[in-house]
């Protein structure tokens, strides 16, 4: 029998902390459906505390979702009261707490003397910070996680002493993430079975891992940790993250599963649905896939070199290790056109990832009728970007209501929009060094708006002449980047949509911080 090795899904929390990806509640609603289907066993939804957009999203997967759903929360009852209020409707429940470990973290964030004064003092109050907080929650729910915040360059006596605290507290899983990337598999396995040594009620808990890319090691690494005890381990979809990201949910399931002869392991996902999670996180977050990208890539399965393909053609066990339909990629690709109906079109979206109500369907029928009149076919990948359009422009109050654009070798490129502000339009014009430099230009004009543009990409999502364009902006506002996205045949109409949801993006995040702080304060005169 394989031991079961649990998968835990941090994609809508740790992923969404990539520069730029920020996801509103139906984007995340929609991943963590996916996510259901593709079988992970915990599905981390978000930091409760950190914003009224994060409690509300975490609150809805916590309604809607039959997994175990968890929150993050600091050491502090605050944020374990809110990950608990957020999580209530979840019939399966944990509260996600941690605690920086390491003298790095240590020095940098509990350098005031309230702490202690010395290294050892310090590391007094963060343990007794551990065991109170993991007591608290467990007060709370009955499924507690703890994390050692860069358990990795963590003196292992002291992380030792914490983590037989949090147990000792009432934790079921104990984290060890490698927070900076820093460790080597070596060094990072032989770390898990120190831990599995020294902890003496080490084996009342679950040992999880959460490893950082920053050597591009994080796959490694996490695999290493499950040959010396480590039975969970927390991972995102196409290994979004923080800097260089995450471990790669399907790299790690990918690499027990072929390499079964070695690994007695189970993660028993339905691998079948790694291709259309990854195509529905990209979509989503704006975070390209890389081309030769292991496992989900647009060259995993490609075979181009004459020596290659003649071997592929004789026996696919030459080059291929794994099937691509092991992993969910379409053998073959359903077209819709023009003359398809509303039921062809929610089948094909229910075997991508999509379940939409009636009326939920008839918006996006309406949306797909458009598109197939400007293209003869309609491909999968132009029904997952519809999808994310759809999704994305939910509850936008600002809109593109026209746009014209004068442009030629011979003339200045001009651009007239009239954009709709919730009831009012405004209409403005101006000229630029390109087409797509005018719009933007108009926009800012008619919205009295001057943002930083940090980013343009712009790429052909399909195939052809017809292809759709889809064009990632990223704005940044203050100290925080949030990107648009736009899609179009017309690669000049999708950049001025793409800014226009960005900038709905920033205004409805400061918006919910505006009425977040406005409850505080009606709170504190009550």
């Amino acid at each position: 029998m394989k031991e079961k090795i649990h998968i835990f899904d941090t994609t809508l929390r740790d992923g969404e902390q990539s520069p730029g990806a920020s996801l509103n509640i139906y984007e995340k609603l929609e991943i963590a459906h996916q996510l259901a289907k593709l079988n992970v066993d915990v599905i981390e939804a978000g930091f409760p505390v950190s914003s009224p957009a994060q409690f509300d999203a975490v609150h809805a997967i916590a309604s809607e979702v039959d997994k175990i759903i968890t929150g993050l929360s600091r050491a502090n009852e605050k944020d374990i009261d809110a990950a608990y209020k957020a999580l209530n409707p979840a019939s399966k429940k944990r509260i996600h707490t941690f605690t920086s470990t390491s003298d790095y973290h240590i020095i940098g964030k509990f350098g005031h003397e309230k702490y202690g004064r010395s290294l050892e003092e310090k590391r007094k109050t963060i343990l007794k910070m551990t065991y109170d907080s993991v007591a608290y929650a467990k007060s709370l729910c009955d499924d507690i996680e703890y994390s050692a915040e860069d358990a990795g360059r963590t003196d292992i006596g002291y992380l030792a002493e914490i983590i037989e605290a949090a147990i000792e507290a009432g934790a079921n899983v104990v984290n060890i993430p490698d927070t900076t990337g820093y460790t080597l598999p070596t060094e990072f396995g032989q770390k898990i079975k120190e831990l599995k040594n020294r902890v003496s009620n080490i084996n009342d808990a679950i040992i999880s891992v959460h490893c950082h890319n920053d050597l591009g090691l994080a796959v490694a690494n996490s695999i290493a940790s499950l040959e010396n005890g480590a039975r969970q381990i927390e991972c995102t979809v196409n290994g979004i993250g923080e800097r260089a990201g995450n471990a790669s949910l399907e790299e790690i399931v990918m690499a027990l599963k072929v390499r079964g002869d070695l690994f007695q392991f189970d993660t028993e996902i339905n691998t079948k649905e790694i291709y259309n999670t990854s195509k529905l996180v990209s979509g989503f977050t704006g975070i390209l896939v890389q081309r030769n990208k292991a496992i989900v890539g647009e060259n995993a399965f490609a075979h181009e070199s004459g020596i290659h393909q003649d071997g592929m053609l004789k026996n696919r066990d030459t080059y291929e290790i794994m099937t691509p339909e092991l992993v969910g990629y379409p053998s073959t690709k359903i077209v819709l056109g023009r003359h398809s109906g509303r039921h062809g079109l929610k089948a094909r979206l229910t075997q991508i990832g999509y379940n939409l109500s009636d009326d939920k369907l008839a918006k996006v029928y309406e949306s797909f009728t458009k598109l197939a009149d400007k293209k003869k076919e309609v491909f999968d990948d132009d029904l997952r970007i519809l999808m994310g359009d759809e999704i994305t422009q939910t509850n936008e109050n600002i809109s593109l209501d026209h746009l014209q654009i004068t442009s030629g070798t011979k003339s200045i490129p001009t651009a007239v929009v009239r954009i709709k502000v919730e009831d009012d339009i405004i209409q403005e014009s101006s000229v630029g060094d390109g087409p797509i430099d005018a719009a933007f230009n108009a926009i800012e004009r008619a919205l009295k708006i001057n943002p930083q543009v940090e980013s343009y990409n712009v790429r052909s999502v399909t195939s052809g002449r017809q292809a759709l364009g889809e064009v990632l902006v990223r704005i940044r506002s203050n100290s925080k980047s949030f990107t648009g996205r736009g899609i179009s045949t017309d690669v000049i109409e999708a950049s001025a949509l793409a800014y226009i949801s960005a900038l709905n993006k920033k205004n409805a995040y400061y918006k919910l911080n505006k009425e977040s702080e406005n409850k505080e304060e009606l709170t504190k005169a009550v």
